[in-house]
Parts: structure tokens; sequence; C-alpha cells
């Protein structure tokens, strides 16, 4: 097989390293590895391989005889160096959300549409973390029975916002069990220092992920219905999302309500999703077995479970969902799409 000279921007970022993991776990045929990042980050070496990889600075130059070059630093950086790459003739694989609805560019999860992949221009956009996690278990559902809207809300670790937002989040819990104030009174809250995330997340619930819109929905709950759309090649589709922050260090959960066009029964769903590719069938509520930040981190597959008939539907179907973001949610799905090139 032939090997492939690969670039990793934001190679020392929480999913830069997943990447070069999965990279290296699933065996794929690198003959040569540019990992590139900041100033701040260039002269310190990653592992590939067991052996130490010296980072390279972001420069216009970065991408010469790169054949597949990897974007993880956000979306900034993708919006200049991009177009840089992709003059240079490297195939982009992009997980920042600039490109992601630019009509020329594939948004891909391999299992759902591969084919658009083989439809690029020279990049390939990466979905949202909570939108890939979420449609794993929600299009083989709509393949069944034909999806018309859902209503969800999710469980977003601090991991997503990057090894800042981690590191807050230990530092914060630390300091709760220093506190002496009461919650009640809310001398916990001021005894925390909130640097990534406005207030708190430790001992916390933030309903705000992203921006917010002048509807009052933040981006990040738009994207789960445009990038769905665009997935699923499903205009029409409606999603009513809201977006919660949650003291887990790693791993998004969703719990969906939706309604589909044709008739479903939970069993013939449990079938369908104990055979979907990358989802895994947990569904033992009586056992308590339920999909689970804990049990899905570090893990390939995404775990969907209290699957039951929606009360507020006639053509409904409530499940939850749960995957490592940091995997399927950006470096294992980006590798994923490298993998059908």
């Amino acid at each position: 097989m032939k090997g492939y000279h690969i670039a990793v921007v934001g190679a020392t970022g929480a999913v830069g390293q997943e990447i070069l993991r999965v990279l290296e776990q699933r065996n794929f045929p690198v003959a040569s590895l540019r990992p590139i990042s900041s100033a701040r980050s260039a002269g310190k070496s990653v592992r590939f391989r067991d052996e130490p990889v010296s980072v390279q600075q972001l420069k216009e130059h970065s991408f010469e005889k790169i054949d597949v070059a990897f974007f993880s630093a956000g979306g900034e950086i993708s919006r200049k160096y991009v177009p840089i790459a992709c003059q240079a003739y490297a195939i982009v694989i992009d997980n920042s959300s600039v490109f992601r609805m630019d009509e020329h560019v594939p948004l891909v999860i391999p299992e759902i549409n591969a084919d658009d992949a083989r439809r690029h221009r020279g990049l390939i956009a990466n979905p949202n973390c909570t939108t890939a996690i979420t449609l794993m278990a929600l299009f083989p559902l709509h393949r069944a029975f034909g999806v018309r809207r859902i209503f969800a809300a999710s469980y977003q670790a601090v991991s997503g916002s990057g090894t800042r937002a981690i590191d807050e989040l230990t530092e914060q819990t630390k300091s709760a069990q220093l506190a002496t104030a009461s919650p009640s009174v809310g001398g916990q809250d001021r005894q925390l220092t909130a640097e990534v995330y406005p207030h708190p997340i430790a001992f916390n619930l933030l309903p705000h992920v992203d921006s917010f819109l002048e509807t009052g929905y933040t981006k990040e709950e738009m994207k789960m219905q445009n990038e769905a759309r665009k997935i699923m090649h499903l205009p029409q589709f409606c999603a009513s999302v809201t977006c919660v922050r949650v003291p887990v260090y790693r791993a998004h959960s969703i719990a969906v309500s939706a309604e589909f066009e044709r008739t479903v029964s939970v069993e013939r769903a449990r079938e369908i999703l104990a055979k979907a590719p990358g989802l895994e069938l947990v569904d033992e509520p009586q056992n308590n077995r339920y999909p689970m930040p804990l049990s899905v981190s570090g893990k390939d597959n995404c775990q969907v479970g209290r699957v039951r008939l929606d009360c507020a539907f006639e053509n409904g179907l409530s499940f939850w969902v749960s995957g490592d973001q940091l995997l399927k949610g950006a470096a294992l799905n980006a590798v994923q799409i490298a993998e059908l090139l």
C-alpha cells in the first residue's frame, strides 16, 4: 500500500493528539508525518510509532509535498491556511466549522454519506461533534422510518473546549473541595474562578455552548439542524436543540425525541440500532445498563440505549446516545474520511 505524507495542524492540542493516536492505531499508511502547531508549541515533540517527531511552526510553506492535511486548530487558522494547503495540492480534512456549510465542500460521516467524500475538490469538512454522535443513532432509524424532526438536549464534556477547559474543571473541583461557603447562598460560585466559560463548570451545568444568535438558539444548537440536513440529504429536517456543558471530562451524550413519517416499533428500532456500523446497543435499563460517558470514553463506537416509544409523538421514538467527541466527534471521523480517499 502506498504511504502518504501527512500533516496535522494543531498536533499538540486535544484533537490533534487523538488524530496521531488514531493514525497509529488504525495503521494508516503514513510515509512521513509533519506535526504543525503555533509558534508557542514549535520545537516540542510528539510521539508517533514510538518515535519523537519534532513539531514545526505553522507557516505558508508548511504544506509542500503533503498528501493529506488534518486541520484541528480552530476556525481562524483554518480560514487562513486551508486555502494555502489546497493550493499546495494537499487534500484537507478540516475539523472547524468554517467550511461545513459551503455547498462545494462535502460534510462527511463515513457510515452515512461516504460517497459525498469522493466528490471533494481538495477539501472535506468534519461535522460538529454533537451532530456526528447524534446521527450515528438517528440515521439508521431514518433509513427505516423516515425522520421528520427531533427535539434534543446535549450533555457536552469540557474536553470539547480543549485542554484549558479540562484544566479549569480540575482546578475548580480542587478549589470547591476547599471551599467552606454554603452553595445554597451562592458562596461556592464565588469561590471558583472561571476563565474558559462565563461561569464555573465544576458542580454546575451551563445551558450555553457557543455564542447566542438573535433567535435565542446558540450556533452549536443550530449546527445540529443545518449539518444534519446536509449529511442526510434531507433539506426539510428540523431540530430544536438545547446544548448544555456539563462537568464531565470526556464524551458527549444526547437525549433525543424523534418524530418519523412511518409507524415505528421499539423492537424494530432495536434491531436496526444493533446492526448499525460504529454503534453499540446498550439498552437494559432494568439491569442498569445504558450508555454513559465513562462507558464510551476512549472507544471508537458510540452507544445508544433508553430506546422507547415517545409519548408526545404519534410516530415517535426517544433514545439516549453517548460517544467520545474527541474520537467519533473529531479525530476518528477525520481519519476514517482519509481512509475513504
